[in-house]
């Protein structure tokens, strides 16, 4: 059977499980979230694999670059990344990845962005079901008044997170 590398990574703002497979990273996700099951298991069956725990360049290389962001050194990733989900969940990643470094979206402009302005619940759902979390931004999507609103790592995470990028503007 294939396998998907993990390694679990502990920052000081949060612990990650990370996941590599083909040489690309499809998990970079918060180790103990409670839809952690409900992640792997998708992944697990979406590449037709099991994870082993092994070390691998592209999980050392998301470490170093994760390190990096956290630092306020790096505003964008460049880590090959393979997506495991379905159709529309991928149209949602993607257009959460085009969310800029400092900026923040709401779930209905995620959902005008693909297209689907009624889509608002399931585009929140997609976003919640992000494996890559920070690569691909999901703490950036804040509730339609403004509010902070549902986060895999926590709300003070994510708040912890938005502030991290609106610093280095000042």
């Amino acid at each position: 059977m294939k396998q998907v590398n993990v390694q679990y990574f502990k920052h000081p703002y949060a612990e990650f499980v990370l996941g590599a497979y083909s040489g690309k990273l499809c998990l970079c996700d918060f180790r103990y979230r409670k839809m952690r099951t409900a992640v792997d298991n998708r992944i697990a069956r979406g590449l037709n694999a099991s994870f082993v725990e092994a070390s691998d360049d592209v999980i050392d290389l998301a470490k170093k670059q994760l390190n990096e962001y956290f630092l306020g050194e790096r505003r964008n990733f460049d880590i090959p990344l393979l997506l495991v989900g379905t159709d529309f969940q991928k149209q949602v990643w993607d257009a959460l990845a085009k969310v800029d470094y400092g900026e923040t979206s709401t779930y209905r402009d995620l959902a005008v962005s693909i297209g689907n302005e009624n889509a608002v619940r399931a585009v929140a759902n997609a976003n919640g079901a992000n494996a890559l979390a920070i690569i691909i931004p999901c703490h950036r999507i804040i509730g339609g008044q403004g509010e902070l609103v549902g986060y895999g790592g926590g709300l003070a995470l994510k708040k912890r997170l938005l502030e991290l990028e609106q610093n280095l503007f000042l």
